[in-house]
């Protein structure tokens, strides 16, 4: 059989392991309920009067990926249903959210580094959520307010100011990478 014939045959014998729809009314509040959680009830007004569609996993019934006005907004992660917003998704955190709310505020040398998906150290922090907890989903922006990167807090905010040294976000997604 041909290299090609194989490649068909791949292609048509492979399962659709998921399915993007209009949300549902309970799953659009689930997804309130856990971005309220997540980074405060102003969050949840990003799904008002909003188009809400989702991806959801033809095996389990569970939703992957959620999708607003037509941009990804973030993914549900399996492990603890923690939503891990997209560069987008973390765009309209920013706007529905008061100044700074989740955010790590780092120099300007260091963004272009972040941004390329490096992770951010202590040394290259100018300031943070004091809310910020190890294992939070945090936004990562310039001193003037421009979006670098989404990553996951290593260490809580009190942490990354006194410290000198070492990794205090792991960047999921940068803006350029």
């Amino acid at each position: 059989m041909p290299a090609g014939d194989i490649f068909l045959t791949c292609l048509s014998t492979s399962k659709v392991v998921s399915a993007l729809r209009e949300a549902k009314s309970q799953e659009v509040e689930r997804i309130k309920a856990i971005v309220t959680y997540q980074y405060g009830p102003q969050a949840a007004k990003i799904f008002e009067n909003a188009r809400v569609k989702v991806e959801v996993s033809k095996s389990t019934g569970r939703i992957r990926k959620i999708f607003v006005d037509g941009e990804l907004f973030g993914s549900i992660r399996a492990s603890d249903g923690f939503i891990l917003p997209s560069i987008s998704g973390a765009l309209k955190l920013i706007k529905a959210l008061p100044p700074l709310s989740y955010q790590v505020v780092i120099e300007e040398d260091a963004a272009v580094f972040v941004a390329k998906g490096r992770s951010v150290f202590c040394k290259h922090i100018k300031g943070c959520d004091d809310r910020i907890k190890a294992g939070d989903e945090v936004i990562i922006v310039t001193e003037r307010g421009e979006l670098v990167a989404v990553g996951r807090a290593v260490v809580s905010c009190r942490e990354m100011k006194q410290k000198s040294i070492g990794v205090c976000v792991k960047i999921r997604k940068g803006k350029k990478s």
